[in-house]
C-alpha cells in the first residue's frame, strides 16, 4: 500500500495535518469525513478542527519535461508527485499555426511593406512554451498550499560551479579554459548522446570523445564536431572520414549528422525559466529556499536514494533531513493536458476551414470535455464498467477514453463524475520497494559539503558492546592512576 498521505480539510476548509490512508479510510467509513477531491486525494471533516497543524515544506526540482514535487515534514516525506509539462507540444502547435497563417496571408491579402518597431515585448518576457512550465508549477504550489499547511518553499536553482567556489573572481578566458573546461564538454556530450556510442549504440563504457571529422582531415575542435564513441569503435574508425567509415550505413550517418548539431533544448529551457520561476514563487508570499544541483546530488548520494524526479525534489536544499525513508511511496503522476483549444474551426493541412465552428458552450448535461467519469452500462452492446476521460456532445452521446480503448456513443445518463477537468491527467507511478541505507552524518547538514568529509568512517565498524565499553573505561582509569 502507498504511504502517500491523504490531505485533510476541516469543515471550514482549513488545512489540517495530512493523515495516513488507513486513518482516512476509517474516517470515511465512520461518516466523519467525505471525499473532497480525488486527485490529489483530499477528505473534508464534518467538524471544525482546533489542533494546530504541523508546518510542511514543499520542495521542487524543475525540469524541462518533468518536474519533481515533494512535501516534507522535519523528518519524513509526506507526499510526492511528478508533473509532466507540455512545453514542447505548445512550441510545435505555435510553429504549425505560424506556418498556416503565413500561407493564408500570402494567398488572401495584398502586399504590405513591413513595419518595424511597432511591437515591444515587456521586460522579462518568455515564450508561451516556457511560461507554461512556470504556470504549471505555480498552479500546483498554490493548490497544495490550499490543501496542506505549507510554510516554506525549496527549489533547485542552479548547478554548482566549483571554479566559482575556489576562485570567486574568475572571469574571461580564465573561466572558459579553467579546470572544468574539459569536464563540462564531456558532461555535455554524455547528456547529449544519452551515454551511448553513436556508432554501435552500446551503453557500456568507458567512452572517448571522437572527432567526427578527424583533425588530420581538416576537422576542428568545436563541440559540434565531437561525438561519443566507445574505445573499440574509436580505434576502428581511426582517422577515416565519416562517409568512408559508415559507407555501408547511410541512415546511421544521416542520423549522427542531425544529432550532433542539435542543441540541448531541455537544458536551455530550464536555464531560461529558473529565475522567472523563483520570482513567481516568491510572489506567492512564502519564503523560498534555493539550492544547487550539486547539493541535490550530494544529499541523494548521502541518503542512498535512487534517482527519480520526486526523489531529487525531496533532496533539494540544505533543509533536507538527515534520514529519509522512501520505501513504500508511490508518486502521483500529473500530466498537463491544457484546458481546451481556442481554435474555433478545425483546418486541413492547407489551412482552410474544415467542418462547422464549434459551439461556445463547453458544458452539456453537467459534463465538459476532459472530466474524469465512471460509466456503468447495464444493457445494450456496450455492457460494462469504464473509467476514463469524457468528450461531450450536444446530443448527450459521449465518448469515453480509457487507458486502453475509446468507447463511443455512451449516453450521459450512465456517466458519473469522479474528478472534474482541471487541465491535468492523473495516474500513479511504481510503488517503490527500495531499501534505503542509513548513513550517520558527522555533524548536521553542512553549509558547504565540498569542504567536509561526506561520511563518518565509524559507520562501517560494528557498534561497541557493553563488555567492550567496560574494558575501555577500565583502561582509562588505569592510565589516569
Amino acid at each position: 500500500m502507498s504511504k502517500n498521505s491523504v490531505f485533510v480539510l476541516d469543515t471550514n476548509r482549513k488545512p489540517c495535518n495530512p493523515t495516513h490512508p488507513a486513518v482516512a479510510r476509517k474516517l470515511l467509513t465512520q461518516g466523519k469525513a467525505a471525499v473532497f477531491r480525488r486527485y490529489p486525494l483530499t477528505i473534508i471533516l464534518k467538524e471544525e478542527s482546533k489542533n494546530q497543524p504541523k508546518e510542511l515544506r514543499i520542495k521542487i526540482d524543475p525540469g524541462a519535461k518533468t518536474t519533481g514535487l515533494a512535501l516534507l515534514s522535519d523528518t519524513n516525506i509526506v507526499w510526492c508527485a511528478e508533473l509532466e509539462h507540455r512545453g514542447f507540444q505548445i512550441k510545435d502547435n505555435l510553429s504549425d499555426r505560424r506556418v498556416r497563417r503565413r500561407s493564408r496571408r500570402n494567398r488572401k491579402t495584398r502586399y504590405r511593406q513591413p513595419r518595424f518597431l511597432n511591437r515591444k515585448r515587456r521586460d522579462g518576457w518568455l515564450p508561451p512554451s516556457l511560461m507554461s512550465r512556470i504556470f504549471n508549477i505555480e498552479s500546483w504550489v498554490k493548490k497544495l498550499c490550499r490543501l496542506a499547511p505549507i510554510s516554506t518553499i525549496s527549489m533547485e536553482l542552479v548547478r554548482f560551479d566549483t571554479q566559482k567556489m575556489v576562485n570567486p573572481e574568475i572571469n574571461g578566458t580564465e573561466y572558459q579554459k579553467g579546470e572544468l573546461f574539459g569536464y563540462e564538454i564531456r558532461e555535455y556530450l554524455l547528456e547529449k548522446f544519452n551515454r551511448t556510442c553513436v556508432y554501435c549504440n552500446t551503453k557500456e563504457g568507458p567512452f572517448n570523445l571522437d572527432h567526427f571529422h578527424p583533425k588530420s582531415q581538416g576537422g576542428s575542435d568545436r563541440v559540434s564536431n565531437l561525438v561519443l564513441s566507445c574505445v573499440k569503435c574509436n580505434q576502428k574508425k581511426d582517422n577515416q572520414l565519416p562517409a568512408d567509415f559508415l559507407s555501408d550505413k547511410p541512415k546511421l550517418l544521416a542520423l549522427i549528422e542531425k544529432q550532433r548539431k542539435q542543441p540541448l533544448a531541455d537544458t536551455a529551457a530550464v536555464n531560461a525559466t529558473r529565475w522567472k520561476l523563483k520570482e513567481t514563487l516568491e510572489a506567492i508570499g512564502l519564503p523560498v529556499e534555493v539550492g544547487s544541483g550539486g547539493l541535490t546530488k550530494f544529499n541523494r548520494k548521502r541518503l542512498g536514494i535512487s534517482k527519480s524526479h520526486w526523489a531529487d525534489a525531496a533532496c533539494v536544499g540544505t533543509s533536507t533531513p538527515n534520514s529519509l525513508n522512501i520505501k513504500g511511496y508511490q508518486p502521483l503522476l500529473i500530466k498537463a493536458m491544457g484546458r481546451g483549444s481556442r481554435q474555433m474551426v478545425n483546418s486541413d493541412k492547407y489551412g482552410f476551414p474544415r467542418g462547422a465552428p464549434k459551439l461556445r458552450q463547453k458544458s452539456f448535461f453537467g459534463f465538459q470535455t476532459g472530466d474524469m467519469v465512471k460509466v456503468v452500462v447495464n444493457k445494450g452492446k456496450k455492457i460494462g464498467t469504464y473509467v476514463g476521460r469524457v468528450a461531450v456532445r450536444k446530443t448527450g452521446s459521449f465518448n469515453i477514453k480509457t487507458k486502453t480503448e475509446l468507447i463511443q456513443g455512451i449516453s450521459h445518463k450512465y456517466c458519473q463524475h469522479t474528478h472534474k477537468s482541471d487541465g491535468f491527467n492523473y495516474g500513479f507511478g511504481e510503488l517503490l520497494q527500495q531499501k534505503v541505507k542509513v548513513i550517520k552524518l558527522i555533524i548536521s547538514q553542512p553549509t558547504n559539503p565540498t569542504q567536509l568529509n561526506l561520511f563518518d568512517t565509524t559507520e562501517f565498524s560494528k557498534p561497541p558492546t557493553p563488555k567492550l565499553n567496560a574494558l575501555v573505561n577500565l583502561k582509562e582509569r588505569k592510565g589516569n592512576n
